[in-house]
């Protein structure tokens, strides 16, 4: 008698081995995606990943860069918060987040709420590209031309003298109590077009019926300005928020192109401590030792905010 396999049975095979090719293939997939991304993770990890191993290896030690190392254990790191000409260069990248960070996110928000009202028309056109244009411009090179516009007869000073403020003004880059400001203000230059551009997009989603209901509850342009643009930029808000910082933390061509941490130590940032250690007096171990506590520094503080933009 022969022995039948019930229909029911026969789909339920079926449907296994669907199952089964469908994993094999899921699987094949993963892999050959990994295999992809491969030669760029071994391009990382051998020029990114390595040196940052190397320069944590390098912090404990007394080298410079040619002879025998000494290993000195946690002294760089003791040096960081010891040495006035360190501790100052951090708290100098602080003080740089309120010209890299809070000055251009304020100025690209009032920007960029003008901007969506004559958006498609040829001034808000040329608004854009003229604010984007600092972002063409490398910093080294930014830090060159505003050189030139603070010396004593560029362009800031020739500018006050027009309005009748000559007392004002000064040899901006090397004058102890403003130079800090005045390379702060680069920064500020060079971010606002970018936050400007990024919150422009951002707006650009926000369902334009919102707006429509905020006028029809009465809202005027400023209470429409908190209660639906702001919050509908808080992605966008935290890009630029972390963008910005690190570059304030991280500054090195501007001001090294501009000052080159002077005068004195006026507007020394970790950057060009760094540079300056490892290059002008060969302790690569004190060097190594900075850039890895500004690296914890861009981490401890970016951490939180990703977070706190993160939540709803």
């Amino acid at each position: 008698m022969r022995l039948t396999t019930p229909p029911a049975t026969v789909q339920e095979e079926g449907a296994t081995a669907a199952r089964s090719r469908t994993r094999r293939r899921l699987r094949a997939r993963r892999w050959a995606g990994w295999l992809f991304a491969l030669p760029a993770l071994a391009f990382y990890g051998v020029f990114n990943f390595r040196p940052v191993l190397m320069s944590i290896q390098y912090s404990f030690y007394d080298w410079d860069g040619v002879g025998a190392a000494t290993w000195v254990g946690l002294k760089n790191y003791t040096e960081v918060f010891t040495d006035h000409e360190q501790l100052t260069s951090l708290l100098h990248a602080f003080y740089l987040i309120v010209f890299f960070t809070v000055l251009p996110l304020t100025l690209a928000l009032i920007t960029a709420s003008v901007l969506r009202e004559i958006q498609g028309r040829f001034t808000g056109a040329l608004a854009r590209t003229l604010l984007f244009l600092p972002q063409i411009i490398p910093g080294a090179a930014a830090g060159v031309a505003w050189t030139w516009m603070y010396s004593d007869n560029g362009v800031v000073n020739q500018f006050l003298h027009a309005i009748g403020l000559g007392s004002l003004a000064r040899p901006w880059l090397a004058d102890f109590t403003w130079s800090l400001t005045a390379v702060g203000f680069i920064g500020t230059w060079l971010s606002t077009g970018l936050c400007t551009m990024l919150l422009l997009a951002g707006i650009g989603k926000i369902d334009g019926s919102l707006y429509e209901a905020a006028r029809i509850d009465g809202a005027g342009p400023i209470r429409q300005f908190r209660a639906v643009t702001l919050p509908g930029l808080r992605n966008e808000i935290g890009v630029c928020v972390t963008i910005t910082i690190i570059a304030a933390l991280a500054s090195f061509d501007v001001v090294y192109l501009a000052t080159q941490g002077g005068p004195g130590t006026q507007t020394m940032v970790p950057g060009v401590a760094v540079y300056n250690l490892a290059f002008n007096d060969n302790r690569l171990g004190a060097a190594s030792a900075l850039a890895v506590v500004l690296t914890l520094i861009v981490i401890a503080v970016i951490a939180p905010l990703q977070r706190l933009f993160r939540e709803k």
